[in-house]
Order: structure tokens, then sequence, then C-alpha cells
């Protein structure tokens, strides 16, 4: 039998794929079994962030264990384009105010047009006040800190 290896994506590709898109996954080391969760993210100057609600399973395991993976496919319905990323690095909280505001208005002008207010609730927001609820005030945003090359794979 032969083994057809996927094209691997390039660095620009990977680039302009992690610009395009908004969620994710990502997965957590939760002690001996992964513990994965969905996310809204934000690219910004070659960086992604992430908002956190400071309250769950995920600030948990956050607090043990900071290293994880993340995970962004994007897919026609028939499977005739396809791709999917792997980024593996370490979250870290970010502290500057300003940094944290530009990442929510971020978020909310990409969100806004493209996602139902019901996705306001995965960000502890009610939906009832819509995307302009995000309070940029004492939010929870980490950044990855990307540990290992990003590795991306396409449909030839």
């Amino acid at each position: 039998m032969e083994v057809v290896k996927l094209p691997e994506m390039n660095e620009k590709e990977i680039k302009e794929a992690l610009q395009s898109n908004h969620l994710c996954r990502i997965a957590f080391i939760d002690e001996d079994y992964p513990y994965i969760s969905p996310f809204q993210y934000a690219y910004i100057n070659e960086r992604m962030y992430f908002h956190f609600t400071d309250y769950g399973k995920k600030m948990r395991i956050i607090e043990q264990n900071n290293h994880v993976c993340v995970s962004i496919e994007n897919f026609e319905h028939d499977l005739k384009k396809y791709y999917f990323i792997s980024l593996q690095g370490e979250l870290i909280a970010v502290k500057d105010d300003e940094e944290k505001k530009q990442v929510l208005l971020k978020m909310i002008s990409d969100a806004k047009d493209k996602y139902s207010r019901n996705f306001l609730a995965a960000h502890g927001f009610n939906k009832e006040k819509g995307w302009d609820a995000f309070e940029l005030k004492n939010q929870l945003i980490y950044t990855l800190l990307q540990k290992k090359k990003a590795i991306g794979l396409k449909s030839a």
C-alpha cells in the first residue's frame, strides 16, 4: 500500500490562515488526559490571543500547566480543499491593559458580523446585551508563546 503524504503549508500560508480564521481548539494537559476546548482568538502582530473566563476547568488546568497545543482547521463541506494547523507552546497572561483592550476590540470586531450572540456565553457574557457587552476592563487575556515550529498540512 502506497502512503501519500499531505503537502505542508509554508510559513506565509500559515500566517494567512491564522489571519483569516477566528476559532480554534486548545488542548490542555490535564493530568493523564488532554482536555480540549473551543476558543475565539485574535491574531495581532503575528501573535495569537485568547480571552478566558475566570472560572472553570481551564483555569484550574492552566494554573498547573500552561503548555498547550492550538489546533485550527478549515475545510470545504465535501473535503475537496482543507488544511489544519497545529501550534505548540505556552499560554502567558497579558498584563498590559492597552494590549488587552486592543485584543478585545479585535475580537468584538471579528465576531459582530460572523457569530451568533449565543457565542457570548462562551466568553461569560449575557447574549441579550450583544457583542458590545464585552467589558474592556478586568478581562483575562492570554497569548501563545510558541515553542515549536507550526505544522500545517493541506489538501493537494
